[in-house]
């Protein structure tokens, strides 16, 4: 059995501001490279056979941080990405009902899409390391989108730098 440590990344400027991400690709700021350096400690000395992330820049930088404090390479992986918000990337809820009052979902990435991409991604990253343990360092909308998969409904939303932990038996 596979345990995928499933890791929202810490924190960016536009989580702080509640801007929609998607595939834009804001750094973490400070009190984010703070939470990935608390992560980190809190990680040394658990097993961990290796580190994926998503190949944007905040879980990119969460994951270098982590792998810095254990030792090991990231291997990025863009299937790990946020699901794509189209015209809402960078907009505040408020921003987005002022311009686009009309909708009640984003013109980017169908949920059902995100879930397929970040499905395939995950198992395969558990078929690659078989009893492993394997920190996954991805994003919200992916861990819902997994835990949606698995239990039919998301689970709350992680905050910044929370694990999920998923047993992965074939």
């Amino acid at each position: 059995m596979t345990e995928l440590l499933l890791v929202r990344h810490a924190e960016t400027e536009w989580n702080r501001e509640g801007r929609w991400q998607g595939h834009a690709d804001p750094p973490l700021n400070e009190a984010g490279r703070a939470q990935a350096q608390a992560l980190a400690r809190s990680l040394v000395g658990e097993r961990v056979d290796a580190i994926y992330s998503s190949d944007l820049r905040r879980a990119a930088e969460t994951a270098e941080i982590l792998a810095a404090a254990l030792g090991l390479p990231v291997t990025t992986d863009p299937d790990l990405r946020e699901i794509d918000v189209g015209s809402w990337s960078g907009l505040t809820r408020e921003e987005v009902a002022v311009q686009f009052p009309d909708w009640d979902t984003h013109d980017g990435e169908t949920r059902e899409a995100l879930e397929v991409r970040v499905v395939a991604a995950v198992r395969l990253i558990a078929q690659r390391h078989p009893d492993g343990q394997v920190l996954v360092v991805t994003h919200g909308g992916s861990i819902r989108s997994l835990q949606r998969h698995l239990d039919g409904e998301p689970a709350p939303v992680l905050a910044n730098c929370e694990v999920y932990r998923l047993q992965f038996d074939g």
